[in-house]
């Protein structure tokens, strides 16, 4: 008889029964360890957050997407950053050739952060931003924009990725050494607790490991690992686990396998808020592991791309039956293009069918009891622990990427993956079986290379009308802050509110602490 696996490598039984059932959760949903959800009564109280990611070329144009998705009914916006703004380079420097607005939108400097949000109170949306090495400097722009709006920074909430530690390992869009990059984040932690308290200084990002082609089991293992990382270092620094804990979330990637997603999502609830007890955390909302989902990228296929629709409609329904806080839906043309308008619209669309007709959301963690699932969920998380226990052994995440270990890890499973594929003994739709020989050209959506003329432009009138003598003023601050070891989040915001650029405020901390090669 053929074998079955999880992409994970788990292997499926033919059958499952009571015997299966290891040992079934007794808590409750809304408690510890939370396997059953963070909510007692999760989506019947409210609906997961329906965001759309978008961000392309000038903040004008992705200002137009956000108001045509708002009046489509999302419930948050989700902000894709261009290259340049990622690895902290303004869009004249010769570095950003070519890149200005292609994968997400340029943002220069506040005047672009007040182009982008033009028309929407900050006050009143929720805004995830995704943004790593420069996400201090993102999140600066944004609360200086908040404060212009005159909104109160107790009630503006939202998420910055800010996770750093997987782009050493999976993404590659860091500039400063893993230390100094550590202690930006913990500055975060600390300034966020006292003035955004409603904001999530970190999205720990197990995402972008799953794209780079890790496993399920990799995923949620190296992701709690690079968690516990950031946990340690915010207490190295004397903050509170119990305050800094419950603003802390993670961002998971939802892949076909509907089975193994949903015990995925379960176990690493049940393994964080093991994980935060241990490190001393008493108050039940600092070991709560709260979610967003995205759909995955790397499943689509350029190979009849219609198909993608379906593709995601299974990952919408194993991260809603996980319990997932909020959720991203992909455009089935994004193997192909950024989104067009339609694709985020059906995108959308897929969202609000399984919240409004397909009963999912009806009852709490509906696949509950189910003796695969929960047998499952068991399996997935034993196999996370060996590998945590192995990164442990190696003195923690920051270590072991160092030593190239999760990097190989990853490494080694993509090729495994691929292997499968050519060999046919994973079937992909549409790509090695079921082939069509003439595909109709669907439309995508092109950036054109004029916008880097337009920042350009921008950037030399900012800087005939600011202060010279006060910008120079504030970037030596900001160096004397981050070589003192002092909190560089009130610089940086001062730096911005007097229109300092990203790059400006990215170069005086290379100065000081170096660029990571």
């Amino acid at each position: 008889m053929t074998k079955k696996f999880t992409d994970s490598g788990i292997e499926i039984k033919e059958l499952y029964d009571s015997k299966d059932q290891l040992k079934p959760e007794a808590s409750a949903p809304g408690s510890f360890p939370f396997t059953r959800g963070v909510q007692p009564d999760m989506y019947r109280g409210r609906l997961w957050t329906m965001r759309q990611y978008a961000g392309f070329s000038t903040a004008e144009e992705s200002n137009k997407r956000y108001h045509y998705l708002l009046s489509q009914g999302v419930s948050g916006l989700s902000v894709a950053f261009d290259l340049p703004t990622q690895i902290g380079y303004d869009s004249d420097h010769a570095l950003s050739e070519g890149e200005v607005g292609k994968v997400g939108v340029a943002i220069d400097s506040i005047e672009d952060m007040q182009t982008l949000f033009n028309g929407i109170k900050l006050e009143e949306v929720s805004t995830s931003m995704t943004i790593n090495a420069t996400g201090f400097i993102l999140l600066s722009f944004y609360v200086a924009l908040a404060k212009q709006q005159g909104a109160d920074l107790k009630k503006i909430s939202g998420t910055i990725q800010n996770d750093i530690l997987k782009e050493y390992a999976a993404r590659g869009t860091y500039i400063y050494p893993p230390k100094p990059s550590m202690r930006i984040i913990t500055d975060i932690f600390e300034w966020c607790g006292n003035e955004v308290p409603k904001w999530n200084t970190i999205s720990i990002s197990g995402y972008h490991i799953r794209e780079a082609g890790s496993t399920a089991v990799q995923e949620i293992a190296f992701t709690l690992s690079n968690g516990k990382a950031y946990v340690k270092a915010a207490i190295a620094k004397g903050l509170d686990i119990n305050v800094f804990g419950k603003r802390l979330s993670f961002f998971f990637n939802a892949h076909n396998n509907l089975f193994e997603e949903v015990a995925k999502f379960r176990a690493a609830r049940k393994m964080w808020a093991q994980i935060m007890k241990d490190l001393g955390a008493t108050d039940p909302k600092a070991m709560m592991l709260r979610f967003h989902t995205q759909t995955g990228g790397s499943t689509l296929t350029a190979q009849q791309p219609l198909n993608n629709i379906s593709r995601v409609t299974i990952q919408t329904l194993s991260a809603v039956l996980g319990g997932t806080q909020s959720l991203h839906t992909n455009g089935y043309d994004e193997a192909l293009s950024l989104p067009t308008e339609e694709a985020a619209r059906i995108a959308l669309r897929t969202q609000q069918i399984v919240a409004f007709e397909s009963g999912a959301p009806d009852t709490v963690d509906p696949l509950a009891g189910s003796y695969f699932v929960e047998a499952l969920t068991q399996e997935v998380e034993n196999a996370a622990w060996q590998l945590i226990e192995k990164i442990d052994a190696m003195g923690g995440s920051v270590s072991a990427i160092e030593e190239g270990f999760i990097q190989d890890e990853i490494a080694r499973s993509a090729y495994e993956y691929q292997k499968q594929i050519e060999t046919g003994e994973k079937i992909i739709v549409g790509v090695n079986k079921f082939q069509v020989q003439q595909e109709d050209p669907i439309p995508v959506f092109k950036i054109d290379d004029s916008i880097r003329t337009i920042q350009t432009n921008k950037l030399q009138q900012l800087k005939t009308n600011r202060n010279p003598a006060k910008v120079d003023q504030c970037l030596q601050y900001l160096n004397d802050k981050a070589t003192s070891g002092e909190n560089i989040m009130p610089a940086v915001v001062e730096a911005v509110e007097n229109k300092c650029t990203l790059g400006e405020i990215a170069d005086t901390l290379r100065e000081v602490f170096g660029e990571y090669k």
